[in-house]
């Protein structure tokens, strides 16, 4: 593992970089052999991609991205080929953030295409990175203010998740026992995929607990307080046998 507080600290002083964040589970501490490093580099303005890339230039094979170069909301960054582990930057524009903040305070909430992100990327992401990292640079105090205002969790966001993807979840659902009558395996699957990823950000939002991805959010959501019984793995059997009744069942148990 390389030094990530050097690291973030040099990445701090690149022109238009006003802050370093650890994000994923490395942040959480649940990292295990196959994780990579994510660090959140959180701008205003352009930055000095040609400092960024002379860092990225110590590890050969690394590559740098234009902001915008990975999709609408990955932003683009850059992959570090460092030693151990894989470390992988990503821009952040601290302004849409707070952006993104306020449509929350609006009740307002979307969920994109993106590459990368199978179930779509929830706008709210960007505030669940900010609220779950851990900040390793922020000279200005920036972070801390943002980060200030998603503690606790907004109620209106809570609201927002539960009408839109409370909905999504249960409408998901029913199209899927359509495609599964018609033996359309591929498409039920899918609904269902959807389904149950609307329902597992519903339970999080109840609970005022921040989800940023699709990666382990199955597990994250068998944990919950609020969640049904054997949650995870009625997941798996769900998924492995496209069984639309018993996705049923666990939509209506979460009242939906």
């Amino acid at each position: 593992m390389i030094d990530l507080g050097s690291l973030a600290a040099r990445l701090a002083d690149v022109p238009g970089v006003i802050g370093v964040v650890l994000g994923g589970s490395r942040a959480r501490g649940t990292a295990d052999e196959h994780s990579d490093t994510d660090l959140g580099v959180y701008r205003r303005g352009p930055m000095d991609l040609s400092a960024l890339r002379e860092i990225a230039a110590e590890w050969p094979g690394s590559t740098v991205a234009e902001p915008g170069e990975w999709g609408p909301w990955v932003d683009g960054g850059a992959w570090l080929t460092t030693p151990g582990s894989k470390t992988d930057l990503l821009w952040r524009d601290l302004d849409r953030v707070v952006g993104i903040l306020a449509e929350a305070r609006r009740s307002e909430v979307r969920c994109e295409a993106q590459v990368g992100h199978p179930l779509g990327f929830f706008s709210y992401a960007y505030l669940a990175e900010l609220a779950t990292g851990r900040v390793l640079a922020d000279p200005s105090g920036a972070l801390a203010e943002v980060r200030a205002q998603l503690d606790p969790y907004p109620v209106e966001l809570t609201e927002a998740i539960e009408r839109t993807y409370g909905f999504d979840a249960a409408f998901s659902v029913d199209n899927a026992a359509t495609s599964a009558a018609r033996g359309d395996r591929f498409s039920a699957t899918g609904f269902l995929f959807r389904g149950i990823g609307c329902l597992v950000h519903v339970l999080h939002a109840r609970e005022g607990v921040w989800l940023a991805t699709e990666k382990n959010a199955v597990a994250s959501a068998a944990k919950l307080a609020g969640a049904p019984t054997d949650f995870a793995a009625r997941v798996e059997r769900i998924l492995a046998t496209a069984d639309v009744s018993h996705a049923r069942r666990l939509v209506a148990e979460c009242h939906l």
